[in-house]
């Protein structure tokens, strides 16, 4: 069972991402924190890839860290993330992209909160909140 992977040119890529995601997802940069739109975002749902709709965490793993960035404590399933080494600006660190289509996420780092201890710092331009539906 192969994992099918998204594969578009930059210039496709350009056309379906803003600006800011095109940074975010294809270049890895970093939004500035504290900016991001689902920073504070306190709704319940789903956070899915906004570069291939791959749903990646939930609301309910979204914890506040203080870091200026969307955190989570988990993912909905780690095989839909792929984890790199990153040495750039003087520091390793563990970048997280996502597996189907390659989009820089953010960060992973161990000062994360029971029961995983880990902390995914997402940037909210690489993601797409799916707000659940409320049924009566």
């Amino acid at each position: 069972m192969g994992k099918e992977k998204i594969v578009r040119s930059e210039e496709e890529w350009r056309k379906i991402l803003t600006p800011e995601q095109y940074y975010v997802l294809r270049q890895a940069g970093t939004e500035p924190a504290f900016t991001g739109k689902y920073y504070k975002n306190h709704e319940t749902g789903v956070y899915a890839c906004a570069g291939c709709g791959e749903v990646l965490f939930t609301s309910d793993t979204k914890y506040e860290s203080g870091s200026g960035w969307p955190s989570f404590w988990d993912a909905v399933d780690e095989q839909k993330l792929e984890l790199l080494d990153d040495y750039s600006h003087g520091m390793h660190r563990i970048e997280v992209r996502c597996a189907k289509c390659g989009g820089h996420l953010g960060h992973l780092f161990d000062d994360g909160p029971r029961p995983t201890g880990k902390r995914y710092c997402i940037n909210s331009a690489s993601l797409q909140f799916h707000k659940k539906e409320e049924h009566s």
